[in-house]
């Protein structure tokens, strides 16, 4: 048998250490001393001051390397040191002995931890640095200035630590100091400002990465013309901004990547000057205009990333010039017109191409020809292509292949259950007119069939699968108990289809499911025991079906649960209050069931901590609004509107760390927004609502619902309620919709809410309520049905019943501290003043008549 890793690691160690020792030795062998005492006692110390931890690297051949010493053969200085993953972990001190090697030039200290310690100030003793590499080493905290100035340095690395910030001025101080600077790599370090103008001065420049930094501004054009520039990596700043020079024939560029940035304008005819060009990196930004045709002289290019930008115009030809090129993206883009798809053919190199998301049309020949390319990935969505095309058969070592929205029609041939068929690990056939198939290939992962015309049973797919979608057909009868075999299933989407029958116990042993969406067909009995003790389960939607009995208990252990849909069933039971334990619970679908009773208080463990939606409506709850658990709702107090994601996870295709293709899939809800009942196949990251109407609920609506600071929406109408509308609704100042009708609320309606000014759905109608309608801003555009209907002491513009005087009508109101006003009626309001003017007029005339004197004197009048 072979040696175990740990001992295998000892035995390195250990002969490292040797090494080690004897490069420290050589002094007493006789030959001129390699290391100076002081320096070889300096490197046992500073040895020493670290353990050995195999997680401290990254690099899975990681190793306590204690031979990168090197010492000047002549002096006997130590003047390198390369312990780059070498599993160090521990704390990096301004004292330690490392410092006393005032003689070294180059230290590689990458890839390992150093426990978030700061970098330390006594950086300056190392002045005669030349290269100094300290990526991946988990340092924090600011750069300290001592590093800037060191002006002998050649190479900088302080990239990949996030923790690391460089002042705001940082860049300009290295441009002003390093003069000498050739490589500089500051990835994922902090920088937040704009790149400086200077450093288009380093001269000498070759590589610069600044990637993921929070750079802003507009990027100096000048660096794309540094003179020895080959390598510029400025990625994933989307608060970047800048346009692409024209480039002359003598630049050195090998690998220009500004993919995730906010450049813009067209891409310049003189990018094919570029010669030595190798990687072209420019996704994901707002480039425009058309491919330049001479992008086709840039034959070393291996790599070309144009995805995701708003480019336009047809394909050039001259790509087919491109022969050492692997790896072509230009997916999502608006290109258009006929392409013959022999044009990438021609590229013997090509593994990668992915054109889906355009409006190209590609025409393919009938042809087996073996001298193809062997695709690796293979994305042709949305091109129009009609069929499966027939060069697939000779394809043995796809990886990945989407042919989905090609209008392809009929049976999938049995040929393509043998293409790749050792490889293939995903297939998107999603939007065809696919009716069914008789084979697929054996080893797939992901299997994408939906919105398709397949009929009759559930096809199953092989054990291999984990992703396993066919919603959107028209597949009838029950679901197999084959489907209990696939033991590596993540997502299992079954979705609006006509299956039926009882669901299969065994779906609760698909121990590695991530989602399970069965919502749409016809499926009725309970609902089986789903979660395990380590379940992986995120969302589950069993809605639109006629499922009964109770929400089972064992969703309890599903502590990853972020969306529960159940609606739309025969459910009998009572608030599950318990599912407030789980603790990344953000949808709570129960709507159209038959629950029943009270909502209790909540307990100290259920809280919903991440609850941002519950739909309870068309339920026989009863009682009083639930308050403690509106208190709970903290996720619903928090106000980020700045977030424009939606509510998802990432499902990951492919079979291999180099071929993936990432699809988010999102989470849909079906809920009564402003009166209409709308399907929501993406629901955004910052709503928040709250449907509990058509039940029992009783009482007064509770103040503490004004602490809900994030809803949107908020609909309890169509219950028993009673009491004033509370005023510290105003609180809401993000709601939208807002619907407390067929209640029997009383009272006027608080003039302080004109200030919701996103309200755009509002109805009260169906009430009891009493005195003017407010009027200002959104109030304005609300229509008599808002109103009207069983609330006769209302009145107002948009009503029938005018006011006493119809400019009366509530004006907007700031004061939030006037709640005792809302237990008068109009009526009430207008005799009072009536009264107050009577005894004021009268009161004013005993006054000036009997105090004339006084009156004429204190304000000196006549």
């Amino acid at each position: 048998m072979g040696l175990s890793f740990p001992l295998i690691l000892i035995v390195r160690f250990l002969v490292s250490l040797m090494m080690f020792y004897l490069i420290l030795a050589a002094s007493s062998s006789g030959v001129q001393p390699l290391c100076h005492d002081d320096e070889r006692f300096a490197l046992l110390q500073f040895k020493e001051s670290f353990i050995i931890n195999q997680s401290a690297s990254r690099d899975p051949s990681a190793y306590p390397k204690w031979d990168g010493v090197e010492c000047n053969k002549d002096t006997g200085h130590v003047i390198a040191l390369d312990l780059s993953s070498s599993c160090l972990k521990g704390f990096l001190n301004s004292n330690s002995s490392l410092f006393r090697l005032a003689h070294l030039q180059n230290l590689n200290l990458d890839d390992n931890d150093f426990n978030s310690s700061p970098i330390p100030t006594s950086f300056r003793r190392l002045s005669r640095l030349t290269e100094l590499s300290l990526s991946y080493s988990v340092f924090s905290g600011q750069i300290p200035s001592e590093i800037l100035e060191l002006s002998k340095l050649v190479l900088l690395d302080l990239s990949y630590n996030p923790l690391l910030k460089l002042q705001k001025s940082g860049l300009t101080v290295i441009a002003q100091n390093l003069t000498n600077l050739e490589v500089l790599y500051l990835d994922q370090v902090v920088i937040s400002s704009n790149v400086p103008n200077i450093l288009a001065n380093l001269s000498f420049l070759t590589n610069l990465s600044l990637r993921k930094c929070d750079l802003h501004g507009e990027f100096p054009v000048g660096i794309f013309g540094l003179p020895n520039l080959q390598l510029l990596r400025i990625g994933i700043n989307e608060y970047l901004t800048g346009c692409l020079p024209e480039f002359n024939r003598t630049s050195l560029l090998v690998s220009l990547r500004l993919g995730s940035t906010n450049f813009y304008g067209e891409l310049p005819d003189s990018i094919g000057h570029l010669k030595s060009l190798v990687r072209l990196t420019a996704c994901y930004c707002n480039f425009s205009g058309e491919i330049p045709s001479s992008l086709g002289n840039v034959t070393n290019l291996n790599v070309l990333e144009l995805q995701s930008n708003r480019l336009s115009g047809s394909v050039p030809q001259s790509i087919s010039r491109l022969v050492n090129l692997e790896l072509l993206y230009i997916h999502d883009n608006n290109l258009s017109g006929m392409v013959e798809f022999e044009l990438f053919l021609r590229l013997r190199s090509l593994s990668h191409l992915q054109l889906s998301g355009n409006n190209i049309s590609l025409l393919t020949k009938a042809s087996t020809n073996s001298t193809f390319p062997k695709f690796r990935i293979l994305l042709l969505a949305d091109c129009d292509l009609g069929k499966f095309p027939e060069f697939l058969r000779n394809q043995d070592q796809l990886e990945l292949l989407d042919l989905g929205g090609n209008k392809i029609h009929g049976q999938v041939p049995k040929w393509v259950g043998n293409v790749s068929i050792k490889t293939l690990g995903a297939l998107d056939l999603r939007y065809n007119f696919l009716t069914g198939f008789d084979q697929l290939p054996v080893n797939l992962k992901d299997l994408l069939l939906d919105f398709n015309m397949l009929q009759g049973s559930l096809p199953i797919p092989p054990p291999s699968i984990a992703s396993y979608s066919v919603s959107n057909n028209r597949l009838t009868g029950e679901i197999p108990h084959l489907i209990c075999n696939l033991s590596l299933i993540t997502n299992l989407d079954l979705s609006s289809n006509n299956l039926g029958g009882l669901l299969p116990q065994c779906l609760g042993n698909l121990s590695h499911s991530v989602s399970l969406d069965l919502h749409g067909n016809n499926f009725h009995g309970t609902i089986p025991r789903i979660c395990g003790e380590a379940s992986k389960l995120m969302m589950i939607d069993f809605s639109q079906n006629h499922l009964q009995g109770r929400v089972p208990r064992s969703l309890a252990k599903c502590t990853k649960l972020e969306a529960i849909n159940l609606g739309n069933n025969q459910i009998h039971d009572i608030f599950p209050s318990w599912l407030g334990i789980l603790p990344e619970l953000r949808i709570l679908i129960l709507g159209s069931n038959k629950l029943y009773g009270t909502i209790r208080s909540s307990d100290s463990n259920f809280k919903f901590p991440k609850l941002q939606i519950i739909d309870l409506s068309n339920n026989h709850i009863s009682g009083k609004l639930p308050s403690e658990h509106f208190q709970n709702w903290k996720a619903m107090q928090i106000v980020d509107a700045e977030s424009l994601t939606y509510m998802g996870k990432i499902q990951t295709l492919g079979i291999s760390a180099e071929s993936t293709l990432d699809i988010t899939s999102f989470y849909s809800i079906t809920m009564i927004n402003k009166g209409t009942k709308m399907e929501y196949e993406k629901v955004p990251d910052f709503l928040i609502a709250i449907d509990l109407s058509s039940n029992k609920f009783e009482g007064e609506i509770p103040e503490m619902v004004g602490n809900l600071n994030g809803l949107i929406w908020l609909n309890i109408s169509n219950n028993f309620l009673t009491g004033p509308i509370p005023y510290t609704l105003t609180n809401l100042t993000r709601l939208e919709s807002l619907d407390l009708s067929q209640n029997q609320l009383s009272g006027v309606i608080p003039p302080q809410l004109t200030e919701l000014t996103f309200l755009s759905h509002f109805n009260v109608s169906h009430n009891r309520l009493t005195g003017p309608i407010p009027h200002g801003k959104q109030f304005d555009t609300f229509n008599n049905s808002s109103f009207s209907d069983q609330n006769p002491e209302l009145c107002g513009n948009t009503l029938s019943k005018k006011c006493w005087n119809p400019e009366d009508s509530l004006p907007p109101s700031s004061s939030h501290n006037s709640e005792f006003a809302f237990d008068f009626g109009w009526k009430e309001i207008v005799m009072g003043y009536g009264c107050g003017f009577v005894f004021g007029a009268m009161s004013g005339q005993i006054v000036v008549t009997k105090k004339y004197g006084w009156f004429m004197k204190t304000f000196g009048i006549g």
